[in-house]
């Protein structure tokens, strides 16, 4: 019998995880199933412990459950411990779990695999929430010269950086203290935008050859990346890619290979395409 994998959330009809994760088990031929489960809220606990029971082997976890898996797992990665949450459980020989969040190497190997340079450079990230804790590390992993967390509520953005300083330099403000200052990457970390509503930065944030990252994804550009168009950026992504990374993570954490996921950023954004064209 194959082994039993399953993302955990809710909502959870729209998760794209059951298909990423088929797309990796062709690549690779390993015998697995990956399915999706809608849990009620109050009740992960006893959803995870009758899937464990049930002989599976990996759960990743989405909203709202991140804390819960956190609180869940027997033992904690170091980042899982920084970031605060986890979204993804190991099954352990002993039959323990261990936690880990796999999110922010995501989305790092995401803009390292379309080339971006982050070592050296000026980073801005939008949002002092749950997802910019979350990929906190793994930024400052790549050496920047400086990342500047910048939030509506600048108290938030103020404990990150304690909680963070001693990775790399990093620096508070608020959005309204942006002015005046050029960042080589900017990262969307808010929700701002993604419904198509335009986004209210300064102008001239953006320094000569510099990239924009939004960590969410959308068939049509989210209002961020659009804002970073009309300003003259050339180097554009959405989040997508930083989904099929953590899923890659996770495959890899669960099976001990490494899927290729450029294959499948471009299928899924295919599908993305079509759907958009058929609602149209």
């Amino acid at each position: 019998m194959s082994d039993s994998y399953a993302v955990f959330g809710n909502p959870i009809a729209q998760s794209k995880s059951p298909a990423i994760h088929r797309h990796f088990c062709e690549q690779t031929g390993e015998d697995m199933t990956y399915t999706k489960q809608l849990v009620a809220e109050g009740e992960f606990q006893t959803a995870a412990d009758a899937f464990f029971a049930d002989g599976g082997r990996g759960l990743n976890i989405t909203s709202p459950f991140k804390l819960d898996a956190f609180q869940y797992a027997d033992r904690r990665t170091p980042r899982a411990e920084r970031a605060g949450a986890v979204n993804l459980l190991i099954k352990e020989n002993d039959g323990s779990i261990t936690g880990d969040t796999s999110d922010g190497v995501g989305m790092v190997n995401d803009m390292l695999n379309m080339g971006w340079e982050l070592g050296g450079k000026k980073l801005l990230i939008l949002g002092a929430g749950g997802a910019v804790r979350g990929v906190l590390e793994p930024l400052l992993g790549q050496q920047p010269a400086n990342l500047t967390i910048a939030n509506r509520t600048l108290a938030k953005a103020e404990q990150l950086v304690k909680d963070f300083h001693d990775l790399g330099e990093l620096k508070a403000c608020s959005f309204d203290d942006l002015a005046g200052r050029q960042f080589d990457v900017i990262i969307n970390g808010t929700s701002a935008g993604l419904h198509g509503e335009r986004v209210n930065l300064p102008a001239n944030l953006l320094a000569p050859d510099s990239a924009c990252y939004d960590m969410s994804y959308a068939a049509e550009p989210t209002g961020f990346l659009c804002w970073a168009e009309r300003e003259g950026c050339k180097q554009l992504s959405d989040g997508l890619g930083m989904l099929v990374g953590q899923a890659a993570e996770s495959f890899y954490a669960w099976r001990h290979i490494r899927p290729e996921v450029v294959p499948v950023i471009t299928e899924l954004r295919r599908k993305m395409t079509e759907s958009k064209k058929k609602a149209s």
